[in-house]
């Protein structure tokens, strides 16, 4: 089963689906034939920044970790309108279109989750040799650094947008997830890494600790006094809006704000193969930094492109249009998307912060016998390719 730091549990495809399934858009076939009719993008000058051919494999495969969804834009806006879904294989494939322009290459973008029997991110880039890219969490190649090491290119999401989420009625004029926890509330997860953490940090005790979360909704509606793992990016619009036995605001606090510092689903390349792939993302990285702002000011198209994916897959997983729409705001106004704080540069990532987050997740993941040894925090990424002069306007 996948840690708390993946997008949701073994347990949640089926059930969350279900519980959904009364108020959330329906299923649906998509069109697997070939080509749309949209007119194809002009080429990418050759040789410039946006020409890929001869630099990249002719297909660049992409690895997601979970479903389609507007947390991963930035993969999918690069799909062409000459894609091709293929509902059997779970995947997507067309022209990499990057800026307007046709790169000279075709972009394959695979969801994980379900899809490929739950298996961690890092597994599957060992045992495809031609996925180029994966989202890979922290924590997770943490992990994976013994046996299946990765090194992170370019951050897509600065902040993680995994929160602890509350009843307002039940805890009247609380606002923070140590003000709640503080009364004894039961914090419910799906894994044992958050519990973990909060119990380093004194905000929970052991005894507070439940990880049976299976992603429903039952025991929140059930039992509003528990604290319960969810996305900033989605269950506040889905509790209010799509559950028919809520149908009203929760309240939340990011767990960013408690220390969850990691750095979620930043692109990443198997350290084996960094040195072959260095040409390839010299120019891909820096496509990869824009496709995120890019998608970000203007998500629409791409989000009915997710929403048809999932109606296409047919996993039992649902995504509505209003989900896809809330995130891809939320991750703009809530700063879960946002420049390097320390730099200024979008896709950055902190040497700082990643020193601090194996110093706080190692041992945590040591002492749960995941792993046996604390990797080097410079071995599991690089900003060797980032483009300095890649950054989000913000406001």
């Amino acid at each position: 089963m996948r840690t708390t730091s993946g997008r949701r549990t073994a347990l949640a495809t089926t059930a969350l689906a279900a519980a959904l399934a009364l108020t959330a858009c329906g299923g649906g076939t998509a069109d697997t034939s070939g080509a749309s009719a949209a007119p194809a993008a002009p080429a990418a000058p050759a040789g410039g920044p946006l020409d890929l051919a001869g630099v990249c494999p002719a297909t660049v495969v992409m690895q997601q970790d979970w479903q389609p969804e507007a947390e991963h834009g930035a993969m999918y806006s690069l799909v062409g309108a000459d894609r091709t879904i293929d509902a059997a294989a779970k995947s997507v494939t067309g022209s990499l279109v990057a800026q307007g322009v046709d790169t000279g290459v075709d972009i394959e973008v695979r969801p994980g989750g379900p899809n490929v029997g739950f298996q961690p991110v890092p597994a599957l880039m060992y045992l495809d040799d031609s996925i180029v890219l994966g989202a890979v969490n922290t924590d997770e190649a943490i992990s994976a650094a013994a046996s299946q090491p990765t090194v992170a290119v370019t951050s897509q999401m600065t902040i993680s947008p995994q929160i602890l989420m509350w009843d307002p009625a039940t805890y009247p004029g609380k606002s923070t997830i140590r003000d709640i926890a503080a009364t004894g509330a039961p914090v419910v997860t799906s894994g044992d890494v958050i519990p973990a953490l909060l119990e380093s940090q004194g905000i929970i005790t052991p005894a507070q600790s439940d990880t049976s979360y299976d992603g429903t909704p039952a025991r929140f509606v059930s039992d509003p006094k528990i604290l319960q793992q969810g996305f900033a990016t989605a269950e506040p619009y889905i509790y209010q809006n799509e559950i028919a036995q809520w149908r009203k605001p929760v309240g939340s606090e990011k767990l960013a704000d408690v220390g969850y510092s990691i750095y979620p689903e930043p692109l990443a390349v198997r350290a084996d193969k960094l040195d072959a792939l260095r040409p390839c993302l010299q120019k891909l990285v820096p496509i990869m930094q824009q496709a995120q702002i890019d998608y970000l000011t203007n998500p629409a198209p791409t989000n009915q492109l997710i929403v048809d994916l999932v109606n296409a897959y047919q996993t039992g997983w649902t995504y509505s249009a209003g989900v896809a729409d809330f995130s891809a705001k939320a991750q703009v106004e809530q700063g879960f998307v946002t420049n390097d704080p320390a730099s200024g540069v979008f896709g950055r990532l902190d040497p700082t912060r990643m020193q601090q987050i194996v110093s706080t997740f190692g041992p945590i993941l040591q002492h749960n016998g995941t792993i046996t040894a604390v990797p080097d925090p410079t071995s599991l990424y690089t900003n060797e390719f980032i483009d300095p002069d890649v950054t989000m306007k913000m406001g």
